[in-house]
C-alpha cells in the first residue's frame, strides 16, 4: 500500500510561544545563573522575544532575578535562576512493603518525603488506592500550607501501565485492570491538579537522568529494586516507552529455565534471581520461619550486617545473585548500547557485594567490553517518587505556564 504524505500545516503561534519559552527555562535550569544576553546568544531567539518571554516567567515566579554582575566584558546585567517557588509536583510510588511521596520544587529541591509500611501486594487494590489518596492529601495539606500551589501528582507502579493510567498487569502487586488513575481522582475527590500514573522504573531512570550522579546523560538505564525489577531506558536523550509503554520489564526476560518461578510465574526470569524477595528467601533462608515477609527492610539490614561479618553463605548467595544481575545487564548492554546502568532500590543498598561479580559478568557477556559501566543510584529508595514529583511538573517545563 502506498501511503499519501501529509501535507504540510500551519504552525500555531501559541505554539511557538509555548515551545521558546521551554528553551529559555531548560537554558536557565542548565546554566543558571545566566542574563537574558546569555540566553539569546546560545538558544539563537533574539533578544526582543527572549525578554518577552522572561517577563511572563518573571511574572509568574518561575524564574527571579538575582541582581547585577560586573564580572564580564560589556556593561552589568541582570541574572535569573529558577524560582518557581510558589509550585510543587507530587510523586508516590507503591512498594513492595511501603507507600513513598515527594514533593520538589521546579529545581528538583525536595519539600518533603515521607514513607508508609504498606504491604500492597497482600491487599486489595482498592485499600492501596485509599492509602495513597490519604498519604496524598497530607503531602497537598502539608505544601499549600507553605503556600505553595501543586500543579500535579504522578504514581510509579511495578507493573504495566496504559496511556489512560489504567494498570493492565502488575504481578508484584497481584494486580490486574486497575484504573488506578481513575480511582486515585475520585478518591482525591477530582483534585484541581493532574493525576498521572507510570511505571516506577520510567519515573525513576527520569529523577536519575535530572537529579543523579549521571544527569544529563543521553543513553541510561535506570533498573529498579523491588519484587519485580524494571528498567527505565534513557535513549537518545529521550524515554524509551514503546509501541504500546510496556518497554522495559526486563524483570521478565528468562534466564535459566531450570531456574526458579517469579512472581509472574515464569521460570528462571530475572526477578526469580534478583527480586528483593528472590535475594531475602536465598540469603536468608530463615526469614520466612513464621510466615511471608511484608517488611524487607529489617531483613536487608540484617543481610547487610551478617555480609560486613563476613558470613560465608551470605558472601556467596550475594555473589551469584551479583552475577545473575551482571547477566540482565549485559541484556541490556547489548540491545540498547547505554553509557551506564545505575541500579536502585535494594540492589543499590546490596551494591558493596553484588556489584563487582556483577560487572565482572557483565564485561564477560558483553560485545562491546568496558563499553557500559554498572553503578548504584545516589537517589536513595525514593527514586520513583522523586521522578513522579518531576513528571508532575513537566507541563511547565515544556513552557505551558500555570494557571495565574
Amino acid at each position: 500500500m502506498i501511503s499519501i504524505p501529509t501535507p504540510p500545516q500551519p504552525t500555531d503561534l501559541g505554539d511557538v510561544r509555548v515551545a521558546n519559552r521551554a528553551v529559555v527555562l531548560r537554558h536557565v535550569r542548565l546554566h543558571a545563573p545566566c542574563s537574558r544576553a546569555d540566553i539569546a546568544a546560545h538558544t539563537g531567539l533574539n533578544k526582543a522575544t527572549v525578554s518577552s518571554l522572561v517577563a511572563e516567567l518573571l511574572e509568574r515566579r518561575l524564574v527571579r532575578e538575582t541582581g547585577l554582575t560586573e564580572n564580564r566584558v560589556g556593561r552589568p546585567a541582570t541574572m535569573l535562576v529558577l524560582d518557581g517557588e510558589p509550585y510543587a509536583g507530587l510523586g508516590l510510588q507503591i512498594g513492595a512493603d511501603e507507600l513513598v511521596v515527594v514533593a520538589a520544587d521546579l529545581g528538583g529541591n525536595r519539600l518533603l518525603t515521607w514513607r508508609r509500611a504498606f504491604a500492597a501486594p497482600a491487599v486489595a487494590p482498592e485499600e492501596t488506592v485509599r492509602a495513597l489518596a490519604a498519604l496524598a492529601h497530607r503531602a497537598v495539606t502539608r505544601v499549600t500550607a507553605q503556600g505553595r500551589r501543586v500543579l500535579g501528582l504522578v504514581v510509579g507502579v511495578p507493573g504495566l501501565v496504559a496511556t489512560d493510567g489504567a494498570v493492565p498487569l502488575a504481578p508484584a502487586l497481584g494486580w490486574r485492570d486497575v484504573p488506578l488513575a481513575a480511582e486515585l481522582r475520585r478518591a482525591l475527590r477530582e483534585p484541581g491538579f493532574t493525576v498521572g500514573v507510570d511505571t516506577d522504573a520510567n519515573l525513576a531512570v527520569l529523577a536519575e537522568q535530572r537529579h543523579g550522579a549521571y544527569a544529563g546523560t543521553a543513553d541510561l538505564v535506570h533498573l529498579t529494586g523491588g519484587i519485580a525489577p524494571g528498567a527505565g531506558v534513557i535513549s537518545g536523550g529521550r524515554l524509551l516507552r514503546g509501541g504500546r509503554g510496556f518497554a522495559g520489564e526486563i524483570g521478565h526476560v528468562p534466564l535459566d529455565p531450570a531456574g526458579p518461578a517469579c512472581v509472574c510465574g515464569r521460570a528462571g526470569c530475572l526477578a526469580a534471581f534478583v527480586g528483593v524477595d528472590a535475594v531475602v528467601r536465598r540469603v536468608l533462608p530463615d526469614a520466612e520461619q513464621d510466615g511471608p515477609v511484608t517488611d524487607y527492610l529489617p531483613e536487608l539490614d540484617r543481610l547487610q550486617a551478617l555480609a560486613r561479618s563476613g558470613d560465608e553463605a551470605v558472601l556467596t548467595g550475594l555473589a551469584e545473585i551479583g552475577r545473575r544481575l551482571g547477566h540482565g545487564a549485559s541484556i541490556l548492554a547489548n540491545l540498547l548500547d547505554p553509557q551506564v546502568v545505575v541500579v536502585g532500590g535494594h540492589l543499590a543498598a546490596l551494591a558493596s557485594w553484588l556489584l563487582p561479580p556483577a560487572r565482572a559478568e557483565l564485561t564477560a557477556r558483553t560485545l562491546a567490553a568496558g563499553g557500559c559501566r554498572l553503578e548504584a543510584s545516589a537517589l536513595g529508595t525514593a527514586a520513583t517518587a522523586l521522578g513522579g514529583a518531576t513528571a508532575a511538573l513537566a507541563t511547565v517545563e515544556a513552557g505551558r505556564l500555570p494557571a495565574a
